[in-house]
């Protein structure tokens, strides 16, 4: 925690921002032809800034101006290296900017500082200069054709992209999406939540300090009728990356089939079981990854363990270690380091939130809500409590008692997600036998986590669709597979004569 400054220091930092205000079009900012956009710090409900938001007019000029830098081959005919080395600057301007977007990203989503400056950015420069590194290092194949022929199959970048992000990781999964597109070769728009534009914008601008050509990387803040539907329609749109809720997630696999048929590869909502057994060791560390991954980001994370599916003979101990870990987790100003937890996302999330926390009996913890910020609250609950199968995307945990492992899998299935899971347990057989009865993109044993960037990320079931997130599989999902034929064989030769 050394690295980090002081409230006063976060404070004097957000005072002296100059936030961005306009749309990023065709390598410069050019104000949007939509209504104002007004960006709320969530945490004290004041207007950060009024940004001149994008409509369909936007849309169409920015997705002209990316297939022209794609036919152009301004950015997809350069050597794997060359892109390479554009996205490595980017990562460079990132790091010497990272104390500004870090502030900026924390006052725009009610983030805590302590999250932004040591996951959230670091995480950021690391995917994207894992992508650009991995740029000149895939092989293309050639397939066994016998003598007489040979089988190229090529990768090719798709062509024009549109990434649209959510609110609750707003420049993690900026990065998530344009490190592999813009690798591959793309020309990518990118859809920023109407809650959180401010560091998308900024990085488009650092991405053009970096050698970006103008129209390679574009980004239009806006709601979802006036920028998210006309891209999903867009006949000259090849491809949606989107993160966010299932039911969004839906419309764009709608949109595709009333347009062109283009690729769509959904990262979509989550209800995630942690299964921690009677044979769990260190209950104080299981309890450590319980509270981190049930409240981490205030809850609002698609990958949280927002059920805890306990043996009995465990239940009890492991609660009261629960329990104690809590009293750490302080929520309050997000810019100040002390905090673990910040601000929900806006008063229409905090009532949604609310509303499953009014008229249940008490809880085990937590429960409390002031103006934006909601306690860690845990609650024991039922199977089929609507806190038990519902995405909540709040600090709010549900504790659900099992006698067998079955019993526990069978819970954990027991829901239209299919994201991530985690289990706790001494043993390994047993470990190993429940991650494979789990209907869910990701399983972690004995921690919480969600792999790293070389593992591909995303879900079963209602969770995803198309594609996965992270890995060589991202970069893959952002190409065409072309197969090149090539004859070989003598049209003199016996084989050939009728």
């Amino acid at each position: 925690m050394s690295n980090l400054l002081t409230h006063a220091e976060y404070r004097a930092i957000a005072d002296s921002l100059d936030l961005p205000r306009a749309a990023f079009i065709d390598g410069k900012y050019k104000a949007g032809a939509g209504a104002a956009l007004k960006t709320v710090n969530p945490a004290t409900g004041e207007t950060l800034c009024e940004i001149a938001a994008c409509n369909t007019k936007d849309v169409d000029l920015a997705v002209a101006k990316a297939r022209e830098a794609f036919d152009q081959a301004r950015w997809s005919a350069l050597h794997p290296s060359e892109r390479k080395d554009v996205l490595i600057r980017l990562c460079k301007l990132i790091t010497r900017n990272r104390r500004e977007l870090a502030v900026m990203e924390s006052l725009d989503s009610g983030k805590p500082i302590r999250d932004c400056e040591t996951i959230d950015i670091p995480e950021t420069i690391h995917t994207i200069k894992w992508h650009a590194e991995a740029a000149d290092k895939i092989y293309d194949q050639t397939a066994p054709a016998g003598d007489d022929a040979i089988a190229m199959i090529l990768r090719e970048p798709v062509g024009v992209v549109a990434a649209v992000l959510p609110w609750n990781f707003p420049l993690l999964m900026l990065a998530w999406k344009i490190g592999p597109a813009l690798a591959a070769g793309n020309s990518v728009i990118v859809k920023p939540a109407e809650q959180t534009s401010l560091t998308a914008l900024r990085v488009a601008e650092l991405a053009t300090e970096a050698g970006l050509p103008r129209g390679v990387l574009q980004v239009l803040p806006g709601d979802g009728p006036s920028v998210g539907e006309p891209l999903g329609k867009h006949a000259d749109v090849d491809m949606v990356s989107f993160t966010g809720s299932t039911e969004t997630g839906r419309r764009f696999l709608r949109y595709a089939a009333d347009s062109n048929l283009k690729k769509v590869v959904l990262e979509c909502g989550g209800k995630n079981p942690a299964i921690v057994l009677d044979d769990a060791e260190d209950l104080d560390l299981v309890a450590e990854h319980v509270v981190n991954a049930a409240f981490w980001n205030m809850g609002e994370n698609c990958s949280a363990n927002s059920r805890l599916i306990v043996q009995a003979g465990v239940k009890d101990a492991l609660l009261k270690r629960i329990i104690a870990r809590l009293r750490d987790w302080k929520t309050g100003d997000p810019l100040d380091p002390a905090n673990h937890l910040g601000a929900l996302i806006d008063k229409d999330h905090c009532k949604k939130v609310a509303g499953y926390l009014k008229g249940k009996a008490k809880p085990i913890a937590g429960g409390k809500i002031d103006g934006a910020y909601v306690e860690p609250t845990i609650y024991d609950v039922k199977p089929g409590d609507k806190l038990a199968t519902e995405e909540i995307f709040g600090p709010v945990l549900s504790v659900l008692t099992v006698k067998t492992l079955e019993e526990a899998i069978a819970l954990a299935n027991d829901t239209e997600y299919g994201l991530t899971a985690s289990v706790f347990t001494a043993n390994g057989k047993r470990a190993i036998r429940a991650a494979r009865a789990i209907k869910a993109g990701t399983v972690t044993i004995n921690c919480y986590g969600e792999g790293d960037i070389s593992t591909p990320f995303g879900g079963y079931k209602q969770s995803g669709f198309g594609g996965r997130d992270n890995g060589i599989h991202a970069h893959d999902q952002y190409t065409e597979l072309k197969t090149i034929w090539i004859d070989l064989s003598d049209p003199a030769s016996e084989d050939n004569v009728g």
